[in-house]
């Protein structure tokens, strides 16, 4: 079932018990991520490993083969 549909049935639902509607699909999308990432850092302090950049070493270790390779035969 679609995000939508579903929200619709709960808005609906909602109405029917005089509750207080659900928030609109994607309302909380920037602020979970954020808790999300906030949460990681702290884990990782926690566990001694750098808080910040380790997507972009991993990113940097993932792709350096890929910058040195020579260049394609024609």
């Amino acid at each position: 079932m679609d995000a939508i549909q579903q929200h619709m049935l709960d808005t609906y639902r909602a109405a029917r018990l005089q509750e207080v509607p659900p928030p609109l699909p994607g309302t909380h999308d920037v602020r979970t991520l954020r808790e999300v990432r906030d949460y990681r850092r702290f884990e990782a302090v926690l566990s001694g490993r750098p808080a910040e950049g380790r997507l972009r070493a991993a990113l940097t270790r993932l792709l350096a083969p890929l910058r040195h390779r020579p260049p394609a035969c024609r």
